[in-house]
């Protein structure tokens, strides 16, 4: 009897101070079947944890909580190689006989995004239903925005959306003769299943969500960076210009591991760093921009300076030419996505 009494207090004990650092506003998701199956799928591949805890937090939507004081130098995720979703994967899925007889090959990229494509089709019949099940239905990237949305972007942006739009659509247009190899996969046919519409998304999900993971080149893939890699659960940590974290894939555990090197409080939500971009660039690749970015910058185009500079200057090709080598009149269209560091 008196134990029960004692573990009533410390419970009660625990939800006061639990409450003193959890928001309001902020909303636990660990109890949702979604998160539950997901955990659970995770486990099955080796991965486990006591810290992290999803949730809907008031300001930033989805992130991770944690639930013990981090220090520096300490690991916040190691998610084992079975958790990651690889060309290795695709390689070893149905789709692998397909890729490797295909002329001339398709891109690491084009055989992710026909997976991710196949498998939400499938849905219920994927092994990775839990995962699929929790990634976004839409993106904020201008990649996946409306036209006249775009058109309302200030230069030069707008230009490198409109550059960007253009290379996925010709991505889209060249993967067509490959996608319709496919219909033997398929009940349906395959220009409803592998539509643009299907492929914006898959395109979308692998350039705002994937980690850095090089691999080894194959030949049966074209000669583009075979780089990605999805990470369940993982890819729900957000970014912050505020915080240093180091990650790599470990080749001695099988692991990818992140490890802050900055501190983090006890029921705080836990922040990784995707490098040191602008809010341009991260709209451009990632769909938000971030509070308080120390790396902003301001984005001038070759006529805006043309249009302000003495006319009179005799060294005014000089200097622009200058800028121009030095890439400071360009904004970045590629980021980085997390690696080394």
């Amino acid at each position: 009897m008196n134990m029960k009494k004692r573990r009533g207090r410390t419970f009660r004990k625990r939800r006061r101070n639990h409450s003193r650092y959890f928001s309001q506003c902020d909303v636990n998701l660990s109890h949702k079947c979604e998160y539950i199956c997901l955990k659970k799928w995770l486990k099955e591949r080796g991965y486990e944890d006591n810290i992290l805890r999803p949730v809907q937090f008031s300001e930033r939507g989805r992130g991770l909580m944690t639930t013990k004081a981090l220090q520096a130098g300490q690991s916040i995720i190691a998610l084992p190689e079975k958790c990651l979703l690889t060309t290795d994967t695709v390689l070893n899925s149905y789709l692998g006989e397909y890729i490797i007889k295909w002329r001339p090959p398709i891109s690491p990229l084009t055989a992710l995004c026909t997976f991710l494509i196949a498998e939400k089709w499938s849905h219920k019949n994927s092994p990775w239903q839990p995962y699929l099940d929790l990634l976004p239905e839409t993106y904020t990237c201008p990649v996946y925005l409306e036209q006249d949305t775009v058109n309302l972007l200030p230069e030069p942006l707008r230009r490198r959306a409109h550059e960007q739009r253009s290379l996925v659509q010709k991505l889209y247009n060249s993967s067509k003769s490959f996608f319709f190899s496919l219909q033997p996969l398929f009940s349906e046919d395959v220009e409803s299943v592998f539509n643009y519409s299907a492929f914006q998304w898959a395109w979308c999900t692998i350039n705002t969500r994937t980690v850095y993971m090089k691999h080894s080149q194959k030949e049966c893939f074209s000669r583009e960076p075979d780089n990605y890699a999805l990470a369940p659960y993982l890819d729900l940590l957000n970014h912050s210009p505020a915080v240093q974290v180091k990650a790599s894939f470990n080749e001695k555990t099988r692991c990818y591991e992140i490890k802050t090197l900055s501190c983090c409080a006890k029921y705080k939500e836990v922040f990784i760093n995707y490098g040191p971009h602008d809010d341009q660039c991260l709209l451009l690749e990632y769909g938000f921009v971030a509070t308080s970015n120390p790396h902003n910058t301001v984005h001038v185009d070759t006529d805006t300076l043309l249009k302000y500079l003495v006319p009179e200057d005799k060294q005014k090709c000089v200097k622009v030419s200058i800028l121009q080598e030095h890439r400071l009149l360009e904004s970045p269209t590629k980021s980085k996505r997390l690696e080394s560091g």
